[in-house]
């Protein structure tokens, strides 16, 4: 049962706004320690899918620092292992995509040299810990052409959502790509999709003559009337992070111990990450931390409560850091008070500040801003 892997690294930045304005969405900070294309390439990996492909479109030289040649996912191989896929990536290539459908026809090279039986293809946006082994398997038993994967949630309004109608047999009758569905619980994609290499390949070359411009209104939409697609129900623990108050929100949510047991370690199903060499977090006497995740490297003199602190944060005596995220490097001196804000790389906030936004709406802090 071979498989590869295909990791969109892209296709949601605008969504994360300030978040990914200077790096690709795969590479933004998640968890304390981790970025956002771990989940997908950890997925995979504990699937046995040895061969994996990111697509790439712009910014992501932090993305390379972070993957490397992928030895951190046992991906650093001879035959196989981890390949950026970057735009114009051969001749026929002359524009940079602008969405799913195109970014998999710039790779159609990479898929006809390829080897491997079937294709996983994700989101990097996806946070979950998934077998994608029992997803290709129930894709083999179905005779499928496409399964998708979908979980069962309450629509967001002004949310685009791509839903599905299904038979007793979860066979996919109708597929609706809306923003005007709310209110109601709905079978909802999860960008995350089984196919065959060459059926994929045939849709792919054959797309002029199809039609095809998108990949849930055309593969999907069209497809499941003429092919055999099959919804796989997700029913652990999923984030999508797709706009800069869910990021908020999914990071929070990682300071409840069950949530963390969930995505971490599924039947020990890890989730990995770039090692790097940290002295352990220095809590003083001064401090008082409560229900928090500290990463390796931080120096806590003052009050963090519910919050999340990357690499290397130092919070002084007399600072409160409270409902915040704080990314690698961070500084919070004394006498200063932050509530719901999001602070990037290397943010210095100086004494006796205080900055608040909402749970909503968190106050953002752009990179190496001094406040």
């Amino acid at each position: 049962m071979k498989t590869l892997g295909i990791v969109f690294s892209n296709i949601h930045d605008r969504e994360l706004g300030e978040l990914a304005a200077k790096r690709t969405l795969a590479s933004v900070p998640f968890g304390g320690r981790y970025r956002l294309v771990d989940f997908p390439l950890s997925n995979m990996v504990n699937s046995g899918i040895s061969k994996v492909g990111i697509i790439t479109k712009y910014n992501y030289q932090s993305l390379m620092d972070h993957v490397g040649s992928g030895k951190h996912w046992d991906l650093s191989r001879k035959n196989g292992g981890l390949m950026i896929l970057p735009p114009f990536g051969d001749e026929s290539s002359h524009a940079v995509y602008t969405s799913r459908f195109e970014a998999l026809k710039n790779i159609s090279h990479f898929l006809r040299r390829s080897e491997e039986n079937y294709v996983v293809m994700s989101d990097c946006d996806c946070v979950c810990n998934c077998d994608f082994s029992e997803i290709v398997q129930y894709h083999i038993d179905r005779h499928s052409d496409i399964t998708v994967v979908y979980r069962e949630k309450d629509i967001e309004a002004g949310k685009t959502r791509t839903l599905f109608d299904m038979d007793v047999d979860n066979r996919v009758k109708t597929v609706t790509i809306s923003d005007k569905i709310a209110g109601k619980k709905a079978s909802v994609y999860t960008n995350i999709c089984v196919m065959n290499r060459q059926f994929l390949l045939n849709i792919l070359e054959n797309s002029g003559e199809y039609g095809y411009k998108s990949f849930s209104a055309d593969v999907l939409g069209k497809g499941c009337k003429n092919w055999r697609v099959y919804g796989y129900k997700h029913t652990g623990y999923f984030a999508s992070i797709d706009s800069v108050a869910n990021y908020y929100k999914h990071s929070l949510e990682l300071l409840d111990g069950d949530t963390r047991a969930s995505l971490f370690d599924n039947n020990g199903a890890n989730i990995y990450t770039k090692v790097r060499d940290s002295a352990p977090c220095r809590i003083t006497d001064s401090a008082l931390v409560t229900n928090s995740l500290i990463a390796d490297g931080c120096v806590i003199e003052g009050t963090v409560i519910n919050s999340i602190l990357f690499r290397g944060v130092k919070v002084a005596k007399g600072a409160v850091v409270k409902d915040s995220i704080v990314f690698q490097e961070g500084a919070v001196e004394s006498g200063s008070r932050i509530n719901c804000v999001i602070a990037d790389k290397n943010v210095h906030i100086l004494d006796g500040r205080e900055l608040s936004g909402h749970a909503t709406h968190p106050y953002y802090i752009a990179k190496n801003v001094i406040i």
